[in-house]
């Protein structure tokens, strides 16, 4: 009986014990915390690389000419209205020091030229300098993949078919802006890239296409787009490395493609706000 009693003793200490934690855990997670910043404006603008471009699908540009610096500069002028206090550009971080002297030789000389300008000098600068923006970084990451994995280095035993169809001409399952680009302005070009339905084509071409090529058993397509979503990844991770606040409006100007996968991530991402770029490029 005597040990009955103790047992008893026992278990209840040890439920008072659990009953004065849980009340003080409690208490604790009822204290209101600091939120994060949360809500940061975010213009996503996509384009295409004006100046030269390893990339397998170019736009014929002339980014010398000076009908076409202007062209651009007005559309600089229609970004502006977004007054943004931070500027990111696809180039590595660690180019920053020489991007920002560019950066502030052109604000004090908007009449310079560069000897081989691209979207960067031609669009962001010029964006900057008129909506007064002091911060500029680039978030880009290099990595080599090969999307031609399907076609040249493998036998493709997965669904070659497809892939192929996919590979030779992909718009024609995209015919919201399966358009021909040559007879569209330049206002007109930008606005078909950032075209939500554009920006999920960019992603299928240049990753999930991939995903049809394999060998036997192998997975040689999908190794090579993960690669590309990797990259795009570490790019937006090099985009929290960036010091920013809930007072800040942020313009990033990138290869299409990047948008596309920047699009994805910030939809869920509880820190951004992504502005509607079609209330500026009117």
């Amino acid at each position: 009986m005597n040990r009955i009693k103790q047992l008893v003793t026992i278990f209840g200490i040890a439920l008072m014990i659990i009953s004065v934690n849980h009340s003080e855990l409690s208490t604790h997670n009822s204290e209101p915390h600091d939120p994060l910043p949360g809500n940061i404006e975010v213009l996503n603008f996509g384009t295409f690389h004006m100046g030269f471009t390893p990339d397998e699908h170019t736009t014929e540009f002339d980014e010398q000419d000076r009908e076409n610096r202007q062209r651009v500069h007005n559309i600089a002028e229609k970004l502006s209205a977004f007054e943004p206090t931070v500027i990111l550009v696809e180039t590595p971080p660690e180019y920053d020091d020489k991007l920002k002297d560019s950066y502030l030789s052109y604000k004090e000389n908007p009449d310079m030229l560069f000897e081989s300008p691209t979207e960067i000098e031609l669009l962001a600068f010029e964006l900057g300098r008129l909506s007064g923006t002091e911060r500029i970084h680039g978030i880009d990451h290099k990595m080599f993949y090969n999307y031609k994995v399907g076609q040249f280095i493998i036998e493709n035993a997965i669904n070659p078919e497809r892939y192929d169809t996919y590979s030779d001409d992909l718009l024609q399952f995209f015919p919201e802006v399966d358009v021909d680009r040559d007879t569209l302005t330049l206002l007109e070009k930008l606005k078909l890239t950032n075209h939500d339905r554009f920006l999920d084509f960019l992603i299928t071409i240049n990753a999930d296409r991939l995903t049809y090529a394999g060998t036997e058993g192998g997975f040689q397509g999908a190794d090579e787009a993960a690669k590309y979503y990797q990259r795009n990844l570490r790019m937006y991770s090099n985009l929290h490395r960036i010091d920013l606040d809930e007072d800040d409006r942020v313009f990033i100007l990138m290869g299409a493609s990047h948008t596309a996968f920047f699009r994805d991530f910030m939809s869920r991402d509880p820190k951004y706000k992504m502005v509607d770029t079609f209330d500026y490029l009117k």
